[in-house]
């Protein structure tokens, strides 16, 4: 989409609100000089000035081309997001353009207010997996991503390297350079408390489905109440309370640590040789200068290898009841374009959702590479999953980190999964 010539130049002005609850909420106008004739609202988690950076430039691009449209870009952080944006859905105040999870996704598409993305010309450049979360069983696409997320073992390699120790490349290894720390009095693995656990789990226990080619079958069976998602991701939680249990992970510290936050700041002391969170928190661990070089690999959690664990991610959709559709579609659109995506998932320290794309930028989640190439990767949140897999894997992690039973936190968890899918 090239910029047409004449048009007058774009004034962008920052409003910034705080909201009541203390999260950052961002409002972006971005105007012409002449009066548009229609303004869309696009609402977001992406508050990061980083990320904000590209999305202004992705908005700039739509803008010029469409001189008559004006888009507001508002946002919030993490689950406050999310809380806002089911509110607004609520009372039917919601924007044009929005940002959704799995769990989000699945909640709005099942109520039918989420419009139909399949016609989108930039569809058909996505890659197979993705199309296989994204395509719905009648052909329609309620959500498009714009990245693709990962998470991985962070290694500080220094650290590592001081003791004579290598990153592990397998489970036997990788327990082996715990013990050898914990016997040193240091706590080997920083966690937090949302997805360290959880992806650490679901790379253990659902590795074999994917890698057999078997998920589908799998998840339609789990969604039809005729197998126990506990049969699957037991095995996963299990590992989880023994890193805890031999002092692998400190559960009441990391049951108070923040997500790409405290646990960050944990890390960049250099006191500790792994932690678990997404890759994208690598442009932040290094922007923190720890005095130490770090990577991010896939988890070690197999006898003879690791599982890259990914989530489609930033995923927009456009509201089934918005008075501009056809303008909201053409933002889509324009987000779509290959050297948007690309600067966008090169900002984010992620994956570009297209086929054929280059690896990432980020020299220190290059090692993910492989694996994402190899497809020796699980789905986090995968679509194929009714049920809203992504906060209650989040909320049995809270559980196990407190130091309840398994079999006690396995069973409420089938219980949350037989209620959700009735």
């Amino acid at each position: 989409m090239g910029v047409k010539r004449g048009v007058c130049a774009v004034i962008l002005s920052f409003l910034l609100v705080l909201s009541g609850c203390g999260s950052k909420n961002e409002v972006f106008n971005y105007e012409g000089q002449r009066e548009p004739a229609q303004t869309l609202s696009f609402f977001g988690n992406k508050y990061e000035s980083e990320n904000v950076t590209v999305i202004e430039e992705i908005l700039t691009a739509f803008m010029l081309e469409h001189p008559d449209t004006r888009i507001s870009y508002e946002s919030l952080k993490g689950a406050a997001y999310y809380e806002a944006l089911e509110k607004r859905m609520a009372s039917g105040q919601i924007d044009d353009v929005f940002m959704v999870n799995h769990d989000t996704a699945l909640s709005f598409s099942q109520a039918g207010r989420l419009a139909d993305l399949s016609g989108l010309e930039a569809i058909g450049s996505f890659s197979d997996l993705m199309l296989s979360q994204m395509t719905e069983p009648d052909g329609s696409i309620c959500w498009v991503p714009t990245t693709i997320s990962a998470f991985g073992l962070y290694c500080n390699l220094d650290l590592l390297k001081a003791h004579g120790r290598e990153v592990p490349a397998n489970l036997a290894e990788w327990r082996e350079t715990c013990d050898y720390f914990v016997a040193r009095g240091i706590t080997p693995i920083i966690a937090n408390n949302d997805i360290s656990l959880k992806t650490l789990s679901i790379a253990k226990g659902f590795y074999a489905l994917y890698r057999d080619g078997a998920q589908q079958e799998a998840f339609e069976r789990i969604n039809r109440g005729e197998e126990a998602l506990s049969g699957y991701l037991s095995s996963g939680f299990a590992l989880a309370e023994e890193f805890c249990t031999l002092g692998y992970i400190d559960g009441e510290k990391a049951l108070a640590t923040q997500k790409t936050s405290d646990d960050l700041a944990q890390f960049a002391l250099g006191e500790s040789p792994f932690m678990l969170t997404g890759a994208w928190a690598a442009d932040r661990v290094a922007a923190l200068e720890p005095d130490f070089a770090f990577e991010v690999t896939p988890y070690p959690v197999l006898e003879d290898g690791a599982v890259l664990v990914v989530n489609p991610d930033t995923r927009l959709s456009v509201s089934a009841d918005s008075p501009h559709a056809g303008a909201a579609l053409e933002f889509v659109a324009c987000f779509l374009q290959e050297d948007h995506i690309r600067k966008f998932a090169d900002n984010q320290c992620s994956f570009s959702p297209l086929a054929d794309a280059a690896a990432p930028a980020c020299r220190e989640i290059l090692p993910l590479a492989e694996s994402y190439r190899t497809e020796t990767a699980v789905i986090g949140a995968d679509s194929l999953l009714d049920f809203p897999v992504w906060d209650l894997t989040a909320e049995a992690s809270r559980r196990i980190l407190a130091g309840e039973e398994l079999d006690a936190v396995m069973g409420w968890l089938d219980e949350q999964v037989r209620e959700a899918v009735g």
